[in-house]
């Protein structure tokens, strides 16, 4: 009689089992890439914030860190640092690491040579799907970052406690914790699937294409490198796919819009403007963020011993 293969196993597949051990690593990697990186660039994202809720004040990246410096001094491009820090850490902790479960756990439903032949759908479902609860987490933080970066000097506590008190305390004008919901979906859900599409397929191109042989006889130094580059190309494409819902996630902030709806917003100030307005900081801002991102999560699991993402 014929020996019974054991059923195929996407997370038994690879040289690295994908045990719980192995998922909690990549959840703390992804918590300490994105954590850090967004709250390193906390003055971009001021500037970035303020070109879009006024532009007709804020007209450009440089000039807007000078006015900023100039009304409000040093401390002014460094508001919501706290909540960016934790909201983006939390994210971060499930984007990353719900990613390889679920990747995992749709490779497993497609089976082995489905999961083979259709790798780029995987990767999108499972991106998309994690990015749903990373956005639940990141959400009362993320409306609180924007409120205290958008407000006119005075109007809105800067410290984070007092900032999140004042949050819960005007929650029905302000819809906290999970008022801008929605528009942070609508921007980085395509953002992640945009995201992690590109670089796993920057990084097959590379590896198919440049460096030919396996990817365990590179130098981590070199394939450290082509994670960095593979994660800024993926955030440029990230940043102009996901910069209309981000603006409209500034806007929602702001106190001139309190109390309308998304749509009726997009209406008033037109898909063009959602779409141009801080565009080329967000570029500059997202492609490095996503390159360092990626280095980091990688360094970090290849300090783990779990290698680095990605492959032919």
């Amino acid at each position: 009689m014929a020996a019974i293969s054991p059923k195929w196993d996407s997370r038994f597949s690879g040289p690295i089992a994908h045990d719980s051990s192995y998922y909690a690593k990549c959840m703390l990697g992804g918590a300490i890439a994105c954590g850090f990186t967004h709250a390193g660039i906390t003055p971009l994202d001021v500037a970035k914030c303020n070109m879009q809720v006024n532009p007709a004040k804020y007209g450009g990246l440089v000039p807007s860190i000078k006015l900023l410096l100039k009304e409000e001094g040093a401390t002014g491009i460094w508001k919501g640092f706290g909540p960016t820090l934790l909201g983006y850490s939390a994210q971060g902790m499930f984007k990353y690491g719900l990613y390889e479960i679920f990747k995992d756990f749709y490779s497993n439903l497609a089976g082995e040579e489905a999961s083979a032949k259709y790798k780029p759908a995987i990767w999108l479902a499972g991106s998309a799907s994690a990015e749903v609860f990373a956005d639940i987490a990141l959400c009362p933080l993320e409306m609180t970052k924007v409120k205290i970066q958008t407000s006119a000097t005075g109007t809105f506590p800067t410290a984070f406690g007092a900032a999140i008190k004042e949050m819960q305390r005007t929650k029905l004008e302000t819809r906290y914790p999970f008022g801008s919901l929605v528009p942070l979906w609508s921007r980085q859900i395509p953002y992640t699937m945009a995201k992690f599409f590109f670089f796993e397929k920057i990084v097959q191109l590379f590896y198919t294409h440049v460096f030919t042989k396996p990817k365990d006889s590179y130098a981590k130094t070199t394939q450290l490198g082509v994670t960095f580059a593979s994660g800024y190309l993926a955030g440029v494409v990230c940043a102009i796919v996901s910069h209309p819902a981000d603006s409209l996630v500034s806007l929602l902030g702001k106190a001139e819009n309190k109390g309308k709806s998304a749509g009726k917003i997009a209406s008033e100030v037109g898909i063009a403007t959602l779409a141009t307005k801080g565009l080329g900081t967000r570029v500059i801002m997202i492609g490095t963020l996503t390159g360092f991102q990626w280095w980091i999560y990688d360094t970090f699991k290849s300090s783990m011993g779990l290698g680095t993402t990605g492959g032919k």
